[in-house]
């Protein structure tokens, strides 16, 4: 059995940073991609950004130069860092990641950006 537990949600003002955390426990056999997704209120889930197992990573036109994906082998964790974040990033942040072949997600965490 795979979980995903996401950490480091909260409530920012605009300008601000959070870092979320996705760590992975269980049968780990392999993790071949992680990712970050987003679900707005009243809006379908966004793919935020991406790292391969090989570290090449792609990140959303809509966060691009503000968010960072990385991850950590060893602790078969991956991390976003966001950066000068903007009203408009406030949504629920999921992690996925594709091991031994299937896809599992975490939980979610609540990130709000407001004054």
């Amino acid at each position: 059995q795979v979980q995903l537990v996401e950490s480091g949600g909260g409530l920012v003002q605009p300008g601000g940073s959070l870092r979320l955390s996705c760590a992975a426990s269980g049968r780990i056999f392999g993790i071949t991609l992680m990712r970050w997704y987003r679900q707005a209120p009243g809006k379908g889930r966004e793919w935020v950004a991406q790292i391969t197992s090989g570290g090449m990573t792609n990140t959303a036109d809509s966060v691009k130069g503000r968010f960072t994906i990385s991850r950590e082998n060893a602790n078969n964790t991956m991390y976003l860092q966001m950066n000068s974040l903007k009203p408009e990033d406030t949504a629920v942040y999921y992690c996925n990641m594709l091991i031994g072949g299937r896809g599992y997600w975490g939980q979610g965490t609540q990130v709000t950006v407001s004054s």
